[in-house]
């Protein structure tokens, strides 16, 4: 089968050296909505403007509709890009400005029919004799997809169209995004750092990091089974718990992960994906935890395949319909270093200090990484209220999120039961390779 855009070892590289893309491969199908994400200057953006012809390709092969397209105009591929900065013409009318690429495309029809019909689909009829000046940013925003959509193109490259706009519309845009993509039926790739709308817009989410593309999968299979510490990191509000931890698997006796201060008993007998860790016996791996694999309950309710810790509240977020409690475990967080922003490569940062080479951010990283938290007391009795901990300067507030319903009563210096559920279970390697669940059940990059 013929994939609508197809990237093969694509590599983009600037001056002195600097690869922001390296040797990506993805396949996208026709009329599929895939998702570029990733933290700032990861290199996405710089990938939609590789498929639409606004960079040129180092090295590799871009192919439309299997045909090969590295040196084809932008105007020769038949695509239409939506820019996060709406990008009208201001002395144009909204109506100017939709039908402005059918009269450069065809100057002897008239783009009114299809100007109509773009505006009645998105439902800015009554904006079609406005100026920019005269609009607010959503619908500035709708009037910059109705120039696109216009064109009636072989594919939508958008690239952060909402970033933008405040959180209201941009969720109300989101909505409208989907539902015109699944009518049209149009192959679209859109840009994003935000993972909400990656994981509610994508029929697959890729991610990236340093150019590198991490992973490549459904929404569901992304959020559920990450390739990497990196992948699980970034995808998942609240953040994914993360935690140094050692294996310890003696010959005779039950096979633990030990956090510090407490340990986590996997069950006997051992499933596949534990047996798997026996190799990592006396090594630091990273235990990583969503907030909804932990519950707060008594050692006494645990269900089959969890085990007991207990916690030390430290802060409480109460969200509403739900509220996300800060537990101090005894364990040590795992960094992800570049979580936010990659480095670029090949460029030194001017701010960095003759003292050890470390910049202020690099020297705060380093002490956020080498936290400790303070003593757990285990505990199987209800929850109590105790002394206020006095808490080294600094510190973070706990090392474990747990979501549960607004109706549990906490508040900070509580001590707390709490029963992890290991079936929910992530295993890092030192590398941030999954080791469990075991790899061979993911997909390749390729499907």
């Amino acid at each position: 089968m013929t994939r609508a855009i197809s990237l093969q070892d694509v590599s983009k590289t600037y001056t002195r050296g600097r690869r922001v893309v390296d040797r990506l491969s993805l396949d996208i199908e026709p009329g599929e909505f895939l998702v570029l994400l990733g933290p700032s200057g990861c290199g996405k953006s710089t990938v939609l403007r590789m498929i639409a012809g606004l960079e040129e390709i180092t090295d590799g092969q871009l192919l439309l509709d299997g045909e090969y397209a590295n040196d084809l105009l932008p105007a020769e591929r038949d695509m239409a890009m939506v820019f996060q900065n709406f990008a009208l013409y201001p002395n144009m009318t909204s109506r100017g400005n939709i039908g402005f690429p059918l009269r450069v495309e065809n100057p002897a029809a008239d783009p009114r029919p299809r100007v109509d019909a773009t505006a009645r689909m998105l439902g800015i009829e009554d904006l079609l004799d406005r100026f920019p000046s005269q609009l607010s940013g959503g619908e500035r925003q709708r009037v910059a997809m109705g120039r696109a959509i216009a064109r009636h193109p072989s594919a939508f490259l958008m690239d952060e169209p909402l970033s933008n706009l405040d959180a209201k519309l941009r969720n109300h845009l989101r909505a409208e995004i989907a539902k015109l993509t699944r009518d049209l039926g149009v192959t679209t790739v859109y840009v994003t750092h935000d993972q909400s709308e990656a994981m509610s817009l994508g029929d697959r989410v890729a991610v990236l990091r340093g150019g590198v593309l991490q992973q490549v999968d459904t929404p569901r299979s992304v959020y559920a089974l990450p390739r990497n510490v990196f992948v699980a990191a970034f995808i998942g509000t609240p953040r994914i718990n993360l935690l140094r931890g050692v294996v310890r698997a003696p010959l005779d006796g039950a096979m633990t992960v030990s956090l510090g201060k407490q340990f986590l008993r996997l069950p006997e007998p051992l499933s596949l994906d534990h047996q798997l860790l026996r190799v990592q016996q006396g090594r630091e791996v990273i235990v990583g935890l969503r907030s909804e694999a932990v519950r707060i309950a008594k050692p006494a309710s645990a269900r089959p395949g969890e085990v007991a810790l207990t916690g030390l509240v430290e802060h409480v977020e109460f969200q509403g319909h739900e509220i996300l409690v800060h537990f101090d475990t005894g364990s040590r967080p795992a960094v992800v270093p570049d979580l936010e922003a990659a480095r670029p490569v090949g460029r030194p940062d001017r701010r960095r200090r003759r003292e050890g080479g470390h910049t202020v951010l690099d020297r705060i990283k380093e002490r956020a990484g080498s936290l400790r938290a303070g003593p757990v007391a285990v505990l199987d009795d209800p929850p109590q209220a105790g002394p206020e901990p006095a808490a080294p300067d600094g510190r973070l507030p706990g090392d474990l999120v747990v979501r549960t319903t607004p109706d549990i009563q906490l508040r900070h210096g509580m001590q707390v039961p709490l029963l992890v559920d290991l079936a929910h279970l992530f295993i890092f390697d030192q590398h941030g390779e999954r080791i469990s669940p075991a790899p061979a059940r993911l997909p390749d990059l390729e499907a």
